[in-house]
């Protein structure tokens, strides 16, 4: 047996449990990882409360970011052995003690690394990677638009623009306090979405022509309102709909610039190795090398998972929150 966080039935922070589960058993091509730290994401909000884009069955033990140490390796696994630092992002069942998976999901964590560290890069770490260079197509000296920019996604999204050449880096933020946060990562400008005709600023600092690559994910006006600050040839990507607002899209304004409208999901990433493989270790280098500084916003003992739903929620936080065990 083992601890782990489970809920019965969908609702508030107040239905997580802590309690004992079974210890998943390993097949051959698997590993069992000891859990050392856990990413605390939207995504296991949206599960926790039943409006995740994918059905969740119940009984549930969320959490998608793990990292840990190999504890028990299946007979035909050849990638890691036992006591090897592992990081990996999973389908669920992260809020745990144990957690078993394929060794091809599996990426070595350096020792210059701390697990609260690589428990940020597998799910808000490949995504603004890909939404920046896969989908987003980023070349040097292009402008970009990070909305929630001291956010998970954002916060890192800033700083990989940097690293792969954006000229300009335009962030937006609700508060003095974040704005702030996301100039010391790196942004160039820096606006308060919170205020009415925060798209006309993004126009006046681009000097009407607008930004090359707009990450979106709130939906609703906000979407809106971005698809106005795209420049010709720039491309929209979409990767969220906080607000549960539809988006509704006008394809034939599209035409007119020359502008793309992207859509993002990270699973898709996920089932093509060797893409998911090699840009996670490029996170791993990049924070390695000082390049890429990962903010962790709160980290709480596993039993405490009900106050990081809380927190992350209540806006409370800025950057990574972690969950820890052990």
């Amino acid at each position: 047996m083992m601890k782990a966080i489970q809920f019965e039935k969908f609702g508030g922070p107040e239905v997580l449990q802590f309690k004992d589960v079974e210890r998943p058993a390993i097949g051959d091509h698997e590993v069992l990882v000891e859990v050392k730290a856990i990413g605390v994401n939207y995504a296991d909000t949206a599960r926790r409360e039943g409006k995740y884009v994918v059905p969740t069955t119940l009984p549930f033990i969320p959490g998608a970011e793990i990292a840990g140490v190999v504890v028990e390796v299946g007979q035909k696994v050849k990638r890691f052995q036992k006591g090897a630092r592992i990081v990996s992002l999973i389908e669920n069942g992260g809020y745990a003690e144990y957690v078993k998976l394929h060794e091809m999901m599996g990426t070595a964590v350096p020792d210059d690394v701390l697990f609260e560290q690589a428990v940020a890069l597998p799910l808000q770490g490949q995504t603004a990677y890909h939404i920046l260079k896969t989908m987003g197509r980023i070349e040097k000296g292009e402008t970009v638009l990070v909305h929630a920019a001291a956010g998970g996604v954002g916060a890192l999204s800033v700083q990989l623009a940097k690293i792969f050449g954006a000229g300009k880096v335009i962030a937006t933020a609700s508060s003095e306090e974040k704005l702030n946060h996301a100039k010391a990562l790196g942004a160039d400008h820096l606006i308060n979405y919170t205020e009415e005709g925060w798209e006309k600023k993004v126009r006046e600092l681009t000097d009407g022509k607008g930004v090359d690559v707009a990450l979106e994910m709130v939906g609703g006006e906000v979407f809106n309102k971005t698809l106005t600050c795209l420049a010709a040839f720039g491309r929209l990507v979409i990767f969220g709909a906080a607000s549960g607002e539809p988006a509704n899209l006008n394809a034939g304004g599209l035409m007119r610039r020359n502008q793309s409208v992207i859509g993002f999901f990270l699973p898709q990433i996920m089932k093509n190795p060797k893409l998911y493989q090699s840009s996670f270790e490029e996170l791993l280098q990049y924070v390695g090398e000082g390049k890429l500084k990962l903010t962790i916003g709160g980290t709480y003992p596993l039993i405490e998972a009900e106050k990081a739903h809380q927190d992350l929620q209540g806006r409370k936080t800025m950057g990574k929150l972690v969950l820890t065990v052990g």
